[in-house]
């Protein structure tokens, strides 16, 4: 459906993507995901020539779109674009946003076009909204009219770039659920996105970018869960992990339980899990291994969710001498540790020949239920 060919795209200050090459097939739905300004949302600006490409090919459905006598925007009526900041006509109401292209650009009727639009809003639960203005909806909702108004063109491929970065975490649910069914009829679809879990879910391959390409093309399960290069090892891993250090009893507590919070919504735990979660921290660091402690001590804290979405690791690495939590005598926080917590394993670093890593000499490794 798409091939690029060592695609190029230099501004003066930056030169985001050096040679990009990818074939993406019919029906393929791919995340492209990676650091910041590594050309993410430069490589599907360029797909549809928002931006034109320094150097290199893009052929989509046959056509040289970096050919001069390539008509754009004959090909751009079978690409959708999806942006971050909705786009929406805020002078128009919701079902005039979506019939205006349909009827300027593919001379259909303006009843053809009320019909299918009306359709498509039915189908992701807006059709109550029709007559409303996009000030007037929710930044979920403007984003599923927004997918609306794009797939009123009957487009065969869709550019979605950053669809739930600007939503919070109960109005990302609402996208992504309509882009799962998107994914269900067999749309190609290229996805840029920092949210892990939509890339996850939603796709059948994942483009990792950085050093000015796609660095690493794979599998969800085997970007995500096995990364073969180095550089997709760290971003997966940092995305996937929320780390912290203690060296005070006087540390900002509700910052740190808002920060847990925050990290568990963005990978949508449950209501449950997150709460053990927090559970689980509070009796372990706050009711244990703290008042354990008479002078100087750090405590380092790494919950990872990078199983499945409700699958939540804790590792906690401290100082001092050999002491297990769970072997206290404050029998209420083992007994709601353990109520919250499986497999809760303890090992003395430097026992049995084993070199402490850094300062840290005791470690304990759990997994939250």
């Amino acid at each position: 459906m798409i091939t690029i060919r060592h695609l190029k795209k230099e501004y003066p200050s930056a030169i985001p993507l050096m040679d990009v090459n990818a074939e993406i097939n019919k029906g393929d739905v791919i995340s492209v995901i990676g650091p910041s300004g590594t050309g993410k949302s430069t490589l599907i600006r360029c797909i549809n020539m928002l931006e034109t490409p320094t150097a290199g090919e893009i052929i989509v459905d046959g056509k040289n779109l970096t050919d001069g006598s390539c008509d754009i925007n004959k090909v751009r009526q079978k690409m959708g674009m999806v942006f971050q900041s909705f786009n929406l006509f805020n002078h128009m109401t919701v079902i005039e946003n979506l019939m205006a292209a349909p009827v300027d650009l593919l001379g259909k009727t303006k009843q053809e076009a009320f019909d299918r639009g009306m359709e498509l809003l039915k189908a992701i639960g807006l059709a109550d909204k029709m007559l409303s203005y996009p000030d007037e909806l929710s930044g979920g909702q403007k984003q599923r009219a927004a997918i609306a108004r794009t797939l009123a063109m009957d487009p065969e491929i869709i550019l979605f770039d950053e669809p739930t970065s600007a939503l919070d975490p109960a109005m990302k649910g609402e996208v992504e659920s309509v882009i799962k069914g998107l994914a269900q009829k067999g749309l190609t679809m290229l996805i840029v996105t920092h949210d892990m879990r939509l890339a996850r879910e939603v796709a059948n391959r994942v483009f990792y970018m950085d050093q000015g390409g796609i660095y690493e093309d794979g599998t969800p399960q085997q970007v995500f869960e096995h990364p073969e290069r180095e550089l997709t090892r760290r971003f997966i891993s940092r995305n996937f992990a929320f780390e912290v250090e203690i060296q005070s009893r006087d540390f900002d507590f509700l910052g740190l339980v808002t920060d847990l919070e925050r990290f568990g919504q963005s990978h949508y735990l449950s209501r449950r899990t997150l709460n053990h979660l927090q559970s689980a921290f509070e009796e372990m660091c706050m009711q244990s291994l703290i008042p354990h402690f008479e002078g100087d001590f750090k405590i380092k804290i790494t919950v990872s969710c990078l199983a499945s979405k409700d699958q939540v690791n804790m590792e906690i690495k401290y100082t001092g001498d050999s002491f297990d939590p769970m072997n206290s005598d404050d029998i209420l926080a083992v007994k709601i540790l353990k109520s919250v917590t499986e497999n809760i394993e303890y090992r003395y670093l430097t026992a049995d020949g084993i070199a402490a890593e850094g300062a840290y000499t005791n470690l304990l490794r759990m997994k939250i239920i």
